[in-house]
């Protein structure tokens, strides 16, 4: 059934192309709530809004479909573990035949403050490994589409994979539900008018928020 609905979504121009949403985490009960899972939180919060039932398991990740307007779109939380996430997304991209500019990677980033979004067409690894083993099974492509979900960066000299690893603390749990909210409307906007109109505002209105955090921190 999955495979005769996505094979009509390609046919005709009446019928949009879908698009892959994919957070990267850890699965299990000791990751969830930490700094490396919103990547997981942005994925549970865009089902969530839209009603999409997370209740497969499909190429190593949790998985879900539904329609923003006409357009489909599939949800993916892949189960493999941040190092080997590339064995569940590169099959999933593979499995409904779409190009990389309709893939969106929803992941935890150290270079942005807390609760601040950033969303690119395209990029580097920039060191993250559940990064770095997407574009390794995209065969080296990175003209994918990701969201940066900022996490900060650790206080004094603790160890960044100790960092990541921790749950947020109340403050920061705050900002990043109002983060997550935020993004669930940026990605609804990209869903049904396409990534370069939906970045534009959305990357102006985070970079504004940027700035008034950093005021407020001094």
């Amino acid at each position: 059934m999955l495979r005769r609905i996505t094979s009509r979504c390609f046919s005709t121009a009446s019928h949009p192309q879908p698009w892959l949403f994919v957070g990267l985490g850890n699965p299990g009960d000791k990751f969830q709530g930490t700094r490396h899972n919103v990547g997981f939180d942005m994925i549970d919060a865009f089902a969530e809004s839209h009603g999409i039932p997370m209740d497969r398991v499909h190429c190593k990740a949790i998985f879900g479909q539904g329609l923003i307007g006409d357009v489909p779109v599939f949800l993916a939380k892949p189960q493999t573990y941040m190092n080997l996430i590339g064995e569940s997304t590169g099959p999933l991209a593979a499995y409904y035949k779409l190009p990389l500019n309709r893939v969106v990677v929803f992941f935890d980033d150290m270079d942005l403050p807390c609760g601040v979004l950033r969303l690119r067409d395209k990029g580097g690894h920039g060191g993250h490994k559940g990064l770095k083993s997407v574009i390794y099974h995209y065969r080296g492509n990175r003209e994918f589409a990701r969201l940066r979900i900022g996490i900060g960066r650790p206080p004094g000299q603790m160890d960044p994979k100790a960092f990541l690893l921790q749950k947020f603390n109340a403050t920061a749990r705050e900002r990043i539900d109002v983060a997550l909210k935020e993004g669930v409307g940026a990605l609804t906007l990209l869903a049904s008018k396409g990534l370069i109109e939906s970045a534009r505002n959305f990357n102006r209105e985070q970079k504004y928020k940027h700035i008034r955090m950093q005021t407020l921190e001094t």
